[in-house]
Protein backbone atom coordinates (compact mmCIF):
# COMPACT_ATOMS: atom_id res chain seq x y z
CA UNK A 1 0.00 0.00 0.00
CA UNK A 2 1.31 3.77 -1.18
CA UNK A 3 1.91 5.49 1.77
CA UNK A 4 0.79 9.33 2.04
CA UNK A 5 3.43 11.90 1.99
CA UNK A 6 4.35 14.30 5.10
CA UNK A 7 2.68 17.60 3.52
CA UNK A 8 -0.81 15.31 3.94
CA UNK A 9 0.23 13.63 7.02
CA UNK A 10 -0.13 17.36 8.95
CA UNK A 11 -4.33 17.81 7.21
CA UNK A 12 -4.38 13.64 8.76
CA UNK A 13 -3.60 14.98 11.87
CA UNK A 14 -6.08 17.81 11.97
CA UNK A 15 -9.32 16.25 13.55
CA UNK A 16 -11.16 19.07 12.63
CA UNK A 17 -11.04 18.69 8.50
CA UNK A 18 -13.79 16.98 6.97
CA UNK A 19 -12.61 13.50 5.24
CA UNK A 20 -13.66 14.78 1.85
CA UNK A 21 -11.52 17.64 1.95
CA UNK A 22 -8.54 15.36 3.36
CA UNK A 23 -9.06 12.54 0.58
CA UNK A 24 -9.44 15.69 -1.71
CA UNK A 25 -6.07 16.82 -0.59
CA UNK A 26 -4.05 13.57 -0.13
CA UNK A 27 -4.91 12.59 -3.76
CA UNK A 28 -4.46 15.64 -5.60
CA UNK A 29 -1.51 14.61 -6.90
CA UNK A 30 -2.61 10.81 -8.39
CA UNK A 31 -5.77 12.62 -9.66
CA UNK A 32 -3.44 14.82 -11.90
CA UNK A 33 -1.71 11.55 -13.01
CA UNK A 34 -4.81 9.61 -14.05
CA UNK A 35 -6.37 12.68 -16.05
CA UNK A 36 -3.31 12.27 -18.58
CA UNK A 37 -3.87 8.90 -19.19
CA UNK A 38 -4.31 8.25 -22.80
CA UNK A 39 -7.72 7.15 -22.27
CA UNK A 40 -8.25 10.52 -20.68
CA UNK A 41 -6.71 12.76 -22.68
CA UNK A 42 -8.77 10.77 -26.19
CA UNK A 43 -12.13 12.29 -24.08
CA UNK A 44 -10.72 15.42 -23.56
CA UNK A 45 -10.08 15.87 -26.74
CA UNK A 46 -13.59 13.56 -28.01
CA UNK A 47 -11.47 10.84 -29.87
CA UNK A 48 -12.86 8.08 -28.26
CA UNK A 49 -13.34 4.76 -30.17
CA UNK A 50 -15.72 1.68 -30.12
CA UNK A 51 -12.80 -0.50 -28.75
CA UNK A 52 -11.78 1.55 -26.14
CA UNK A 53 -15.44 2.37 -24.65
CA UNK A 54 -16.43 -1.53 -24.69
CA UNK A 55 -13.06 -2.07 -23.02
CA UNK A 56 -13.64 0.51 -20.31
CA UNK A 57 -17.01 -1.07 -20.02
CA UNK A 58 -15.75 -4.75 -19.14
CA UNK A 59 -13.34 -2.96 -16.46
CA UNK A 60 -16.18 -1.30 -14.69
CA UNK A 61 -18.54 -4.24 -14.72
CA UNK A 62 -16.10 -6.17 -12.89
CA UNK A 63 -15.09 -3.03 -10.76
CA UNK A 64 -18.64 -2.21 -9.85
CA UNK A 65 -19.82 -6.09 -9.54
CA UNK A 66 -16.66 -6.12 -6.51
CA UNK A 67 -17.80 -3.22 -5.03
CA UNK A 68 -21.31 -2.90 -4.84
CA UNK A 69 -21.46 -6.96 -3.95
CA UNK A 70 -19.39 -5.64 -0.92
CA UNK A 71 -21.34 -2.57 -0.60
CA UNK A 72 -24.66 -5.00 -0.54
CA UNK A 73 -23.13 -6.76 2.19
CA UNK A 74 -21.66 -4.31 4.32
CA UNK A 75 -24.93 -2.72 4.23
CA UNK A 76 -25.20 -1.98 7.88
CA UNK A 77 -21.66 -1.34 8.95
CA UNK A 78 -21.09 1.57 10.38
CA UNK A 79 -18.57 2.90 8.16
CA UNK A 80 -20.85 2.16 5.01
CA UNK A 81 -23.91 2.91 6.15
CA UNK A 82 -24.04 6.21 6.01
CA UNK A 83 -23.03 6.01 1.90
CA UNK A 84 -24.45 3.31 0.95
CA UNK A 85 -27.05 4.89 -1.74
CA UNK A 86 -28.21 1.86 -4.38
CA UNK A 87 -31.60 3.48 -5.74
CA UNK A 88 -29.15 6.54 -6.43
CA UNK A 89 -26.29 5.09 -7.37
CA UNK A 90 -25.30 1.94 -8.36
CA UNK A 91 -23.90 0.98 -12.07
CA UNK A 92 -24.38 -3.14 -12.28
CA UNK A 93 -26.99 -3.29 -13.97
CA UNK A 94 -26.61 -0.30 -16.35
CA UNK A 95 -23.53 -1.87 -17.40
CA UNK A 96 -25.24 -5.24 -17.95
CA UNK A 97 -27.47 -2.93 -20.47
CA UNK A 98 -24.57 -1.26 -21.87
CA UNK A 99 -22.73 -4.81 -22.16
CA UNK A 100 -25.75 -6.57 -23.88
CA UNK A 101 -25.85 -3.94 -26.19
CA UNK A 102 -22.44 -4.20 -27.67
CA UNK A 103 -21.90 -8.26 -27.22
CA UNK A 104 -25.25 -9.52 -27.31
CA UNK A 105 -27.30 -11.36 -25.37
CA UNK A 106 -24.45 -13.69 -24.44
CA UNK A 107 -21.86 -11.06 -23.48
CA UNK A 108 -20.75 -12.74 -20.35
CA UNK A 109 -18.83 -15.18 -22.56
CA UNK A 110 -17.34 -12.51 -24.91
CA UNK A 111 -15.79 -9.83 -22.15
CA UNK A 112 -12.51 -9.59 -21.71
CA UNK A 113 -10.84 -8.58 -18.22
CA UNK A 114 -7.13 -7.17 -17.73
CA UNK A 115 -5.15 -8.24 -15.47
CA UNK A 116 -5.15 -4.68 -13.55
CA UNK A 117 -9.13 -5.34 -13.43
CA UNK A 118 -8.82 -8.52 -11.51
CA UNK A 119 -6.09 -6.57 -8.99
CA UNK A 120 -8.55 -3.92 -7.96
CA UNK A 121 -11.60 -6.61 -7.45
CA UNK A 122 -9.44 -8.45 -4.70
CA UNK A 123 -8.73 -5.61 -3.39
CA UNK A 124 -11.86 -4.75 -2.91
CA UNK A 125 -13.08 -8.37 -2.00
CA UNK A 126 -10.28 -8.20 0.48
CA UNK A 127 -11.07 -4.79 2.34
CA UNK A 128 -14.93 -5.85 2.22
CA UNK A 129 -14.33 -9.09 4.53
CA UNK A 130 -11.67 -7.60 6.48
CA UNK A 131 -12.06 -3.98 6.43
CA UNK A 132 -15.22 -2.59 5.45
CA UNK A 133 -14.67 0.93 6.68
CA UNK A 134 -11.90 1.42 3.33
CA UNK A 135 -15.12 0.93 1.01
CA UNK A 136 -15.92 4.50 1.71
CA UNK A 137 -12.62 5.69 -0.18
CA UNK A 138 -12.92 3.35 -3.12
CA UNK A 139 -17.25 4.60 -2.94
CA UNK A 140 -16.36 8.04 -2.72
CA UNK A 141 -13.73 7.94 -5.50
CA UNK A 142 -16.07 5.77 -7.88
CA UNK A 143 -19.27 7.24 -7.36
CA UNK A 144 -19.02 10.72 -7.15
CA UNK A 145 -16.46 10.89 -10.26
CA UNK A 146 -18.70 8.89 -12.37
CA UNK A 147 -21.40 11.40 -10.96
CA UNK A 148 -19.74 13.98 -11.87
CA UNK A 149 -18.37 13.99 -15.14
CA UNK A 150 -21.10 11.25 -16.24
CA UNK A 151 -23.30 13.69 -18.34
CA UNK A 152 -20.29 15.22 -20.59
CA UNK A 153 -18.58 12.20 -20.73
CA UNK A 154 -21.96 10.09 -21.93
CA UNK A 155 -22.23 13.11 -24.42
CA UNK A 156 -18.82 12.45 -25.95
CA UNK A 157 -18.80 8.80 -26.31
CA UNK A 158 -21.99 9.13 -28.30
CA UNK A 159 -20.99 11.84 -30.41
CA UNK A 160 -17.12 9.92 -31.25
CA UNK A 161 -18.79 6.32 -31.42
CA UNK A 162 -21.97 7.64 -33.25
CA UNK A 163 -24.46 6.27 -31.63
CA UNK A 164 -27.93 7.40 -32.73
CA UNK A 165 -29.56 7.15 -29.59
CA UNK A 166 -28.59 6.54 -26.09
CA UNK A 167 -28.45 2.54 -26.18
CA UNK A 168 -25.25 1.25 -24.48
CA UNK A 169 -24.80 4.59 -22.77
CA UNK A 170 -26.72 3.83 -19.77
CA UNK A 171 -23.70 3.93 -17.25
CA UNK A 172 -23.63 7.42 -17.58
CA UNK A 173 -26.98 8.32 -16.24
CA UNK A 174 -28.16 8.51 -12.78
CA UNK A 175 -32.08 8.70 -13.04
CA UNK A 176 -32.29 8.53 -9.25
CA UNK A 177 -30.29 11.59 -8.39
CA UNK A 178 -32.17 14.63 -9.56
CA UNK A 179 -29.73 17.40 -8.60
CA UNK A 180 -26.52 16.03 -9.05
CA UNK A 181 -24.63 19.37 -7.11
CA UNK A 182 -27.46 18.86 -3.82
CA UNK A 183 -26.67 15.23 -3.68
CA UNK A 184 -23.22 15.36 -3.87
CA UNK A 185 -22.95 17.60 -0.98
CA UNK A 186 -25.32 15.14 0.84
CA UNK A 187 -22.90 12.06 0.13
CA UNK A 188 -20.00 14.39 1.26
CA UNK A 189 -21.96 15.14 4.43
CA UNK A 190 -22.69 11.36 5.34
CA UNK A 191 -19.55 10.46 4.15
CA UNK A 192 -17.99 13.40 7.09
CA UNK A 193 -20.07 11.90 9.60
CA UNK A 194 -18.50 8.12 9.62
CA UNK A 195 -16.62 7.43 13.12
CA UNK A 196 -12.86 6.97 12.53
CA UNK A 197 -10.00 7.00 15.23
CA UNK A 198 -6.51 8.47 13.35
CA UNK A 199 -5.26 5.98 12.08
CA UNK A 200 -8.46 4.62 10.37
CA UNK A 201 -8.77 7.97 8.83
CA UNK A 202 -5.15 7.55 8.03
CA UNK A 203 -5.96 4.17 6.52
CA UNK A 204 -8.87 5.70 4.23
CA UNK A 205 -6.35 8.72 2.71
CA UNK A 206 -4.02 5.69 1.88
CA UNK A 207 -6.57 3.76 0.33
CA UNK A 208 -7.88 6.69 -1.46
CA UNK A 209 -4.32 6.97 -3.28
CA UNK A 210 -4.59 3.20 -3.53
CA UNK A 211 -8.01 3.80 -5.93
CA UNK A 212 -6.32 6.02 -8.02
CA UNK A 213 -3.27 3.64 -8.73
CA UNK A 214 -4.91 0.65 -9.57
CA UNK A 215 -7.47 2.70 -11.87
CA UNK A 216 -3.89 4.10 -13.74
CA UNK A 217 -2.92 0.80 -13.92
CA UNK A 218 -6.24 -0.35 -14.97
CA UNK A 219 -6.11 2.33 -17.97
CA UNK A 220 -2.76 1.29 -19.17
CA UNK A 221 -3.38 -2.45 -19.39
CA UNK A 222 -6.50 -1.78 -21.88
CA UNK A 223 -4.51 0.54 -23.72
CA UNK A 224 -2.08 -2.05 -24.27
CA UNK A 225 -4.80 -4.48 -25.07
CA UNK A 226 -6.79 -2.29 -27.18
CA UNK A 227 -3.37 -1.82 -29.21
CA UNK A 228 -2.59 -5.75 -29.20
CA UNK A 229 -5.74 -5.98 -30.90
CA UNK A 230 -5.90 -3.54 -33.55
CA UNK A 231 -2.51 -4.95 -34.63
CA UNK A 232 -4.18 -8.91 -34.65
CA UNK A 233 -7.09 -7.74 -36.90
CA UNK A 234 -4.94 -5.35 -39.29
CA UNK A 235 -3.10 -7.81 -41.40
CA UNK A 236 -1.45 -4.71 -43.39
CA UNK A 237 0.05 -3.54 -40.33
CA UNK A 238 3.74 -4.84 -40.04
CA UNK A 239 3.77 -5.13 -36.86
CA UNK A 240 1.32 -7.67 -37.74
CA UNK A 241 3.31 -10.49 -38.32
CA UNK A 242 4.81 -10.47 -34.67
CA UNK A 243 0.93 -11.64 -33.66
CA UNK A 244 1.20 -15.30 -34.69
CA UNK A 245 -1.29 -18.24 -33.30
CA UNK A 246 0.42 -21.64 -32.24
CA UNK A 247 -0.12 -24.71 -34.75
CA UNK A 248 -4.07 -25.90 -33.72
CA UNK A 249 -4.16 -24.08 -30.68
CA UNK A 250 -6.12 -20.42 -30.09
CA UNK A 251 -2.78 -19.16 -28.17
CA UNK A 252 -0.40 -16.85 -29.24
CA UNK A 253 2.75 -17.77 -29.62
CA UNK A 254 4.81 -15.58 -26.66
CA UNK A 255 8.46 -14.39 -28.17
CA UNK A 256 11.07 -15.78 -26.18
CA UNK A 257 14.00 -13.22 -24.39
CA UNK A 258 16.17 -13.60 -21.39
CA UNK A 259 16.56 -10.22 -21.42
CA UNK A 260 14.21 -7.87 -19.30
CA UNK A 261 14.59 -5.36 -21.67
CA UNK A 262 12.49 -7.28 -23.99
CA UNK A 263 10.20 -9.14 -21.94
CA UNK A 264 8.85 -5.97 -20.68
CA UNK A 265 8.45 -4.30 -23.84
CA UNK A 266 5.07 -3.83 -25.59
CA UNK A 267 4.93 -7.40 -27.76
CA UNK A 268 5.04 -9.70 -24.72
CA UNK A 269 3.20 -7.97 -22.74
CA UNK A 270 0.28 -7.97 -25.71
CA UNK A 271 0.72 -11.43 -26.06
CA UNK A 272 0.25 -12.29 -22.59
CA UNK A 273 -3.02 -10.07 -22.49
CA UNK A 274 -4.28 -11.75 -25.83
CA UNK A 275 -3.97 -15.29 -23.83
CA UNK A 276 -5.29 -14.36 -20.62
Amino acid sequence: MQTVNSGQKVDMQNPGRDLSEQIKAATKEIHVRAENTQLMLSYQKGQITLLQYKLLLCSLYEIYKALEEEMDRNASHPGVAPIYFPQELARLEKLERDLEHFFGQEWQKRVIIPAATHRYTQRLRKIGEGNPKLLVAHAYTRYLGDLSGGQVLGKITQKSIGLSSREGLSFFSFPGVSSPNRFKQLYRSRMNSIELTKEEREGVLEEAIMTFDLNIQDLYIRRCQRRAWKIVEDSSLPSHIQFSLLLHCKWYRCIKSAINRLLNRFYPQAIRLLNS
